[in-house]
């Protein structure tokens, strides 16, 4: 049996990437506690690579993942050819998603969010380390938690939860 704890980030590689980067170099930094096990280390995609070889590196990529990322920038919800296969593939592998709206949203974005995740169990926060974090430790459980009480749609974080994180 696979050992699942990556974390699968999906993003638009052509307008968002550098946020993405930007969560590793978090990562890497001593001066703040952002952690993640990173499933882009598993495997390359190169974008020289057909599709079908392309996607069979993102499936390794998902199969190591406990929980699935998705930054929502401005065009996400438009991108079908990878993006999309990832947010499905993360719904039937019953991964739990932490949607992160790049625009400081701290809930669903109806106008960014891509349709197949509209009604689907995500929580909705904004781009921001510690939040970020605290959805990493916190919604996994909370995900199978709501999900065996057949519960379902969009969560997020009240300003509570922001302000206790310095937000």
């Amino acid at each position: 049996m696979v050992y699942r704890n990556k974390t699968f980030v999906s993003f638009d590689g052509d307008s968002d990437i550098h946020y993405y980067r930007l969560m590793c170099a978090w990562k890497q930094s001593d001066y703040t506690p952002f952690n993640f096990y990173d499933a882009h280390e598993l495997t390359q995609a190169r974008d020289t690579s057909t599709e079908e070889s392309i996607k069979r590196s993102l499936a390794v990529r998902l199969a190591n993942a406990k929980v699935f990322i998705l930054l929502i920038g401005e065009r996400t919800r438009y991108l079908v050819k990878f993006v999309r296969w990832e947010i499905e593939q993360a719904i039937a592998r019953d991964l739990p998603i932490i949607a992160v709206n790049l625009n400081g949203r701290r809930s669903l974005d109806p106008e960014r969010c891509p349709p197949v995740l509209r009604d689907a169990l995500v929580v909705h926060v904004s781009f921001n380390a510690a939040i970020m974090q605290h959805a990493l430790e916190q919604w996994p459980d909370e995900h199978y938690r709501l999900q065996s009480n057949r519960t379902s749609g969009a969560r997020y974080y009240d300003d509570n939860v922001y302000s206790r994180l310095g937000l």
